[in-house]
């Protein structure tokens, strides 16, 4: 794989049970990128322990007064000299193409795994741990990847150094080969409370940038309330919490750095000793002496690689196992295994024309979990008490639950939403949150959706009552002759009021034309008489069509074919608007928002009438 070839056509399905085991697939996939590294890690590694041999011979031969020999020794230098400048440079090459294709391919995970779970992501986790991981922990594991092959190479390296001084000069080489181990396994002691530091650093910066997130994210409440000090203080105690931490974790690697100068230098001192006594005696001769000597000294550079890849380790195993956590995340299964009616994934695949229709499935929507239908074209509205427990229906309705939940999926013209592909499960049904997110571009980008094609953005803006908003942005206009569709929008609309942002997401659902349309509260930041409109123009533009939507606004119940009460998670009356209000005082408390002593007055009165 090379760079040039980003993005990956498909980048596989991860082993997401572990940190560990979700690197190790990483490695297994860019095998030949790795094996390509290692190669050009021991031409460079090799010529760099070819320098000493070459160095001893001409210091012999300008003993010896031998001119052929240290016009070879010449010789062999330049050709190390090529042979390290080459393998350098392709390793360098080979090494950043494996962390950049690494980081790719997680980030791709990361963006397939944003697309098929939607806004349930950030309920299973927080925002800011989702953007340290797209980040911070994409760079780390990426260099985890980058820095393996080069650790190998090292590792080869040295055991090649260790073998050629053992047969080279035996009495020095012995030396060598039993103190290098020493060298490379005298950190590990040092390693596990290392990477507890790292970890706990690691937790703490990640807490710090879900803080800010939420921060930036709730700035305009925080400003209207004043407290954007508050949370500045809370962000300061965290960011000095993450430093002290990091101060923390690097004096253990400075510890270790430390131990990977010391030792390697008492090592050399105990070979210049020995060797320059063997060499008094006469038992080897001068020029093997710097051979061991600078053969040693340039041991410490691939030694160096044994504490990089202790670090890179360390650092990326907490990163890869938060990435696999996220990864982890699927859409809803019955995890009972017992038979609940649903189709699995594979029967609903095999079912074909005969279970679906040209553009996906069709019919009655239904949750097995709570007993909520909402029959095919009739406009369904859906009270809930608890807005939480709303947000959590409306999503398994899309079928964006997940396996955490527990619950069987919902099921369309009886087929199971989770068991169908993704791009036909959101074709079939499409869900729209309490809190839509508008992104920055031009209102022509933000309603230029996949879409059925039937509803024209003219309309549907007509419908959703966009009128002051179009007036709005055609005079925020200044390039653009006063087209309001040309006029750009910034980040998640934060230039517009809180009412026409829902407007105009709302606007860009009903483009989009589903079978299904699922709106969560889409009125709950407009007034009543722009909800009115609002209301009557959404159940007119979607007549025949299957609409749900969930709010408690007499306004929207009372222009609903069909009303369902959800209470303690199943359903407890089904009915219309008006005739609900007189019958079921659960129903009645909840829209028209009676306290605990109104309802029970209400139904003494009732009774004693």
């Amino acid at each position: 794989m090379q760079i040039r070839d980003l993005p990956y056509t498909d980048p596989g399905e991860p082993d997401v049970r572990s940190g560990p085991r979700f690197l190790l697939w990483l490695g297994r996939g860019q095998l030949a990128g790795q094996l390509k590294s290692l190669a050009w890690g021991l031409l460079h590694q090799c010529g760099i322990a070819g320098l000493p041999l070459a160095v001893g011979i001409a210091v012999q031969a300008v003993i010896d007064r031998s001119g052929a020999r240290l016009a070879l020794a010449g010789g062999l230098i330049a050709l190390l000299g090529v042979a390290i400048a080459v393998g350098e440079t392709m390793l360098h090459r080979t090494a950043v193409t494996n962390w950049i294709t690494a980081a790719a391919r997680v980030q791709q995970l990361l963006a397939r795994k944003t697309a098929e779970l939607g806004s349930v992501l950030t309920r299973r986790v927080a925002a800011g741990e989702v953007v340290a991981v797209s980040t911070g922990d994409v760079e780390k594991i990426g260099w985890f990847v980058e820095a393996l092959s080069r650790f190998a190479a090292a590792a080869a390296a040295l055991v090649i150094i260790c073998v050629g001084l053992v047969l080279y000069q035996p009495a020095l080489g012995v030396v060598v080969a039993i103190g290098v181990p020493v060298l490379a396994l005298a950190v590990l002691p040092l390693l596990p409370p290392a990477t507890r530091r790292a970890d706990i650093q690691r937790e703490k910066a990640g807490r710090a940038t879900e803080l800010a997130s939420d921060t930036v994210a709730g700035l305009r409440v925080l400003r209207g309330i004043g407290g954007e000090e508050l949370f500045l203080g809370r962000y300061r105690e965290a960011s000095q919490e993450v430093r002290r931490a990091a101060v923390r974790s690097a004096r253990m690697w400075s510890l270790i750095s430390a131990v990977q100068v010391l030792l390697p230098g008492l090592l050399l001192i105990a070979v210049v000793w020995y060797g320059a006594s063997l060499a008094r005696d006469g038992r080897i001769e001068v020029g093997e002496l710097v051979t061991v000597y600078s053969a040693v000294t340039l041991m410490l550079f691939p030694l160096r690689h044994f504490e990089e890849i202790a670090m890179a380790y360390s650092f990326s195993r907490p990163s890869a196992k938060r990435a696999a956590r996220v990864l982890a995340l699927s859409r809803s299964i019955d995890p009972s295994g017992t038979d609940t009616g649903v189709p699995s994934r594979t029967e609903a695949v095999r079912a074909g024309p005969s279970r679906l229709a040209a553009h996906g499935p069709s019919g009655d929507l239904y949750d097995p979990a709570t007993g909520l239908l909402a029959p095919e074209g009739r406009f369904t509205a859906v009270v809930c008490g608890d807005p939480d427990a709303a947000g959590r229906l409306a999503e398994r309705l899309g079928g964006h639950a997940v396996e955490a939940d527990g619950l069987p999926s919902a099921l369309l013209g009886g087929v199971a939403l989770d068991g169908l592909p993704l791009d036909t499960a959101r074709a079939a049904v499409l869900v729209q949150d309490k809190d839509p997110v508008l992104l920055s571009g031009t209102l022509h980008e933000l309603l230029d959706v996949p879409s059925s094609g039937k509803v024209a953005a003219a309309e549907a803006l007509a419908a959703a009552q966009c009128d002051d908003v179009l007036d709005a942005l055609a005079q925020a206009s200044v390039d653009t002759d006063g087209d309001p569709m040309r006029t750009r929008i910034t980040e998640r609309g934060r230039s517009l009021s809180g009412g026409q942002r829902q407007r105009l997401a709302l606007a860009r659902s009903l483009v989009t034309d589903p079978e299904v349309l699922v709106l969560d509260e889409p009125t709950s930041a407009v007034d009543s008489h722009t909800e009115s409109r609002v209301a009557d123009g959404v159940k007119r533009l979607r007549a025949g069509r299957t609409t749900v939507v969930f709010s408690s606004s007499p306004l929207l119940l009372d222009l609903a074919d069909r009303v369902v009460l959800v209470h303690d998670g199943e359903v407890a009356s089904v009915g219309v608007h008006r005739e609900l209000l007189h019958t079921d005082s659960r129903y009645r408390a909840v829209v028209t928002r009676e306290t605990d002593e109104e309802t029970e007055a209400l139904e003494k009165w009732e009774e004693t009438a």
